[in-house]
């Protein structure tokens, strides 16, 4: 086959073409992950603290420490419901928020600590009304038959200069604990139903190429 002197000689292939002849807009534009197609959602990192990330039963016995029985048996008790969606209809499944992991987590706590069932029912109540926020820099403490709230160094202190403190639950210390681990379970999305697989927060390609099965 012939070839003309242009592309024998004078021709560039485009690896030969010197940088400054190519301009940035020429060059194709590389992206880590697959583009987002029209009408598709966008691929998020949502944290276990978000609205709109919920967890089924058993990630939260799981997380919490405890029995699919104990988390039943509150929950058609009243001690502690879900709040983003309840076994009723009798075809849907419950699903929990992160804080209604975390006080799971701290009951379990308190009834290891030997606090009457009624004490942590008051326990609990006051927890669900508090402002979330604030729940990071509450301290419980508890002498096996009343729970106390602290919320600063110095009433920790005083109650145990009072001899009435013989155990305390940093909620902060709780939460860090329990964002961690739910960060690699399953969790559903409130909006749409969507499992979110958990993964490790630092393995985000990993996150993204599962929410993308």
């Amino acid at each position: 086959m012939s070839s003309t002197g242009d592309d024998a000689v004078g021709g560039l292939c485009a690896v030969h073409v010197p940088r400054t002849a190519r301009t940035v807009t020429d060059l194709p534009r590389v992206s880590r992950f697959p583009a987002v197609q029209p009408g598709q959602p966008a691929i998020e990192r949502l944290a276990p603290t978000s609205e709109l990330i919920g967890f089924r039963g058993p990630t939260a016995c799981a997380a919490a420490g405890i029995t699919y029985r104990q988390l039943d048996y509150w929950a058609r008790t009243g001690l502690l419901e879900p709040s983003v969606r309840t076994a009723y209809p009798a075809t849907s499944q419950r699903l929990y928020s992160f804080r209604d992991v975390l006080l799971l987590k701290i009951v379990k706590r308190l009834l290891d600590a030997g606090v009457s069932l009624q004490n942590i029912r008051v326990a609990v109540a006051h927890l669900q009304a508090a402002d979330q926020s604030g729940l990071a820099g509450m301290t419980l403490m508890c002498d096996g038959a009343t729970v106390y709230e602290c919320t600063t160094p110095q009433q920790v202190v005083d109650l145990l200069k009072g001899g009435q403190g013989v155990f305390g639950i940093a909620v902060g210390a709780v939460w860090r604990e329990l964002e961690l681990t739910l960060g690699r379970l399953h969790a559903e999305r409130t909006d749409t139903g969507e499992t979110v697989v958990g993964q490790d927060p630092a393995d985000e390609l990993a996150q993204r190429r599962n929410r993308a099965v």
